[in-house]
């Protein structure tokens, strides 16, 4: 997506936003006129902190349970026994919402960050897991065998055939999981805890009646998943330059 679709995209939002506001003309409803100032004013003070400590912790689940569910994906990929063991397993637990974890979580580990980082990463793991497990038992035996014939060993199998096979795999989980990732966070930060936007946006400003401080943490966290989402593609881009990535 070229900067001048987003340019365009974010106007035609702005335009909604106001019209609506206009139409509901009340309080809870406030114009990005209003929240704008107030987004910017905040950014550089308690907003801007509540943001960088849900981005550290969005960012701590993704590269946690990456490097977690790559290599279990590959060995339930391609070892038949291990996958036949894990299956029932996974097919059990990857249809519940992880969010039904949280009081669990809460329990287990306190309130501090590792518990919303785990929820998180709960979600991404289970994504990336399924994914490159089945990308790597999609892996023909003969391109192994090739590669194993020219004297390459596991290090180089990895790096020249599985990592190449499952990193478009992780990068499709990662764009279709981010905006569950975010909702979860969101969720997650509204209880026990006195940081992130999830706290920000429910306990001091909705809680407060502060309308416009709520809407700009909304504009935060929205920020935030586009730009992991914006992050994602250019990986792909970057990782993946064969495919054609569109949004």
């Amino acid at each position: 997506m070229k900067w001048r679709d987003i340019g365009i995209g974010t106007l035609a939002a702005m335009i909604i936003w106001q019209i609506l506001a206009w139409l509901v003309n009340r309080p809870v409803f406030p114009s990005p006129v209003h929240v704008l100032p107030v987004f910017f004013q905040k950014l550089s003070s308690e907003l801007g902190v509540h943001l960088l400590i849900s981005t550290v912790r969005v960012i701590a689940a993704i590269v946690v349970s990456m490097l977690i569910a790559v290599p279990a994906g590959l060995g339930l990929g391609q070892i038949r026994t291990l996958d036949r063991f894990f299956s029932p397993l996974i097919y059990i637990v990857y249809p519940i919402p992880k969010i039904v974890f949280l009081p669990v979580i809460l329990v287990l580990i306190g309130s501090g960050d590792g518990s919303k980082v785990l929820l998180v990463g709960l979600i991404l793991f289970f994504q990336m897991l399924v994914v490159v497990r089945d990308q790597a038992a999609q892996l023909r035996p003969e391109t192994i065998a090739s590669v194993r014939s020219m004297g390459a060993g596991r290090r180089a199998l990895f790096r020249f055939v599985y990592l190449p096979a499952c990193v478009p795999a992780v990068i499709t989980a990662l764009r279709v999981s981010i905006g569950t990732a975010i909702a979860v966070l969101f969720i997650a930060e509204t209880y026990a805890t006195n940081t992130g936007l999830g706290y920000y946006i429910v306990v001091e400003s909705w809680g407060a009646l502060r309308y416009a401080d709520m809407y700009a943490g909304v504009l935060a966290m929205s920020l935030l998943g586009l730009a992991l989402y914006f992050l994602v593609d250019w990986l792909d881009r970057r990782l993946c330059p064969w495919r054609e990535t569109t949004i």
